[in-house]
């Protein structure tokens, strides 16, 4: 059976791990700063940690919450509660008080790993680095690893907790066998080969660089965690130690990369065999940048959400523009367009629908949430609110959200296509295009605009500018100068503090 049929086989990630525990067990799992794991030690440490809290009485279907230390510990005591048949639920590192109250109560969690104990809780506590405390001995490992053969795919595996751009956080079912749809979608996305290296240097309590490390483990592969790229010089040399050959970024790190460190960047062109980027759409000057920078390595950006993974990927570093294009769906996922009456249309460019994914990497739902449910899901796809199309390629080409598309005298903007051509402007560091109420069109464009260091431009300066690089309806009515954009951790602009 080869290494691909195999992975097919797998009900979920920790027994993909036990797989090459056995298989490969001398081969890196995953390394950090202080310490890196085989195969081999990595189920052994998952293993003791589950057979820890099994003894201390943890039960299946018990929620955990897992504050995120991004090492080594943390995969560890992630793969040790799913194989003790818990239920994890990370948590960001720097964590507020209140959120931490919220999902611990939300989830009727029974045990709080961290890597400091937390002062408030009355529920009982571990640290984090216990699970990298007791590995087990021949007999357990054997038990554990029948243990993780009966795990089904429809068991609850972890409840990961949106950080969206609007309203209160949704917690996230996601059963075991959605993780392993979504890593495959992954490793079939990027082409990832078995000797990959990738390095990992964003949260991983969220769910981009969550399914970057489960598609390594499915596929036998090996990450190397970071807390960051601030530190540029410790990023490179992590890099050199473990041979890295691929990288997995969010917008926010990648510009934190071409600002601090380009030349360095571009000197891995010929030993990286891909960069990933997805979470947040990205600027189209730092594609460009990053295109320059190793134009021999391939370059994708994913789409997809914490509900339904990643579903759509595409190398942007082919020689093709594509315009608002996020790719062609992924294997395990298939797309569907509604229309604003609820029902399935062909969409166009000129009738662009709400976009829908149907496929085993779709949650289940949201914890303890029917109301919420019955929103995310038509006709068994779950609905984005993304309004896109599909050419005759495959290709798919997004607008933007439902809420964000400006509907100018019945005509649809892209408010990306307005900030892509103001963001080309000299001088303009970053832009947001948001919807402004008109009495006779309905919404016109509205402009809200960070300028670099020393630039002096009015919105007078770059109305005349984008007169020359788009349509007249498109053209930005009102043009707001601010210090900085609202966005998510990730990247994202969060469109609605601005409307």
């Amino acid at each position: 059976m080869t290494d691909t049929q195999k992975g097919a086989n797998m009900h979920s990630i920790i027994q993909a791990v036990a797989h090459w525990s056995a298989q490969t067990p001398d081969t890196l799992c995953a390394a950090d700063s202080r310490r890196a794991l085989t195969y081999g030690e990595m189920f052994r440490l998952a293993a003791g940690f589950a057979d820890d809290l099994i003894s201390s009485g943890i039960r299946e279907g018990d929620r955990v919450v897992l504050r995120n230390s991004q090492d080594t510990a943390y995969v560890a005591a992630t793969l040790g509660i799913q194989l003790a048949g818990a239920v994890s639920v990370p948590l960001e590192k720097n964590v507020a008080e209140a959120r931490i109250r919220e999902i611990c109560e939300s989830t009727d969690a029974v045990l709080y790993l961290a890597a400091r104990p937390w002062e408030e809780g009355k529920l009982r506590q571990m640290k984090i680095s216990e699970a990298l405390q007791h590995e087990a001995d021949d007999a357990v490992c054997a038990a554990m690893r029948e243990r993780a053969e009966q795990i089904p795919e429809g068991k609850m595996a972890e409840i990961l907790f949106s950080t969206g751009t609007t309203g209160k956080s949704k917690g996230i079912v996601l059963q075991s066998g959605n993780n392993i749809a979504v890593a495959q979608n992954i490793i079939e996305g990027v082409e990832m080969k078995k000797e990959n290296v990738e390095l990992i240097p964003i949260p991983l309590s969220h769910s981009h660089a969550l399914r970057t490390l489960y598609a390594a483990m499915l596929n036998g592969s090996s990450v190397v965690l970071m807390d960051g790229v601030v530190f540029v010089a410790k990023v490179f040399a992590l890099m050199e130690k473990y041979q890295v050959t691929a990288i997995d970024l969010v917008p926010a790190a990648l510009a934190m990369l071409l600002k601090l460190a380009p030349d360095q960047l571009s000197s891995w062109d010929d030993r990286l065999d891909y960069v990933e980027l997805g979470s947040a759409p990205i600027p189209e000057g730092d594609k460009a940048m990053l295109c320059r920078l190793l134009p021999g390595t391939r370059l994708y950006n994913f789409y997809g959400s914490t509900e339904s993974g990643r579903t759509c990927a595409l190398n942007f570093n082919d020689g093709v523009v594509r315009r608002a294009c996020i790719g062609k769906p992924v294997s395990n996922a298939s797309c569907e367009f509604f229309g604003s009456d609820g029902k399935r249309i062909e969409a166009s460019a000129e009738h662009p629908g709400v976009l829908a994914w149907r496929g085993p990497m779709n949650t289940p739902g949201y914890f303890h949430d029917e109301e919420k449910n019955r929103e995310l899901f038509r006709d068994g796809s779950i609905i984005t609110q993304d309004l896109a199309y599909q050419d005759e390629d495959g290709m798919i080409y997004m607008l933007g959200r439902q809420g964000d598309v400006i509907t100018c005298g019945g005509t649809k903007i892209a408010p990306t296509e307005v900030e892509e051509a103001a963001d080309s402007i000299p001088g303009i560091a970053e832009t947001a295009c948001v919807p402004e109420a008109d009495e006779m069109l309905g919404q016109v464009p509205k402009l809200y605009y960070v300028l670099e260091d020393g630039a002096n431009l009015t919105g007078q300066d770059i109305d005349e500018k984008l007169r020359g690089l788009l349509e007249g309806y498109k053209v930005p009515r009102t043009f707001v100068q601010i210090d900085r954009l609202p966005k998510t951790y990730n990247g994202k602009i969060q469109r609605n503090k601005l409307k």
